[in-house]
């Protein structure tokens, strides 16, 4: 009976598991003849807007001020990356 009843709450959370699939195929762009992941492209953007944040913060005197510069560094460089997927593929 236990067999039984793990087997049907495994059958129904292994199906909402997969439910997030879709039938349109995930973001990305031809490169060099292989097909690109494009979060890769956004993720490495994302670096170098953050990278740029950081000059600009350091000659305004605002990166001396933060406490934790390297989780505010990563956050701009994800925010950034986020954003530019989010405008650009909309999802």
């Amino acid at each position: 009976m236990h067999q039984v009843v793990f087997s049907r709450w495994f059958a129904v959370f292994s199906s909402l598991a997969v439910a997030g699939c879709s039938s349109q195929p995930s973001p990305s762009f031809p490169l060099f003849g292989a097909y690109f992941p494009s979060w890769l492209a956004y993720l490495a953007v994302g670096i170098v807007g953050a990278l740029v944040v950081r000059l600009i913060f350091v000659r305004t005197g605002v990166d001396d001020q933060m406490p934790f510069r390297l989780v505010v560094y990563i956050s701009l460089a994800a925010g950034i990356a986020f954003a530019l997927a989010l405008l650009i593929y909309g999802r």
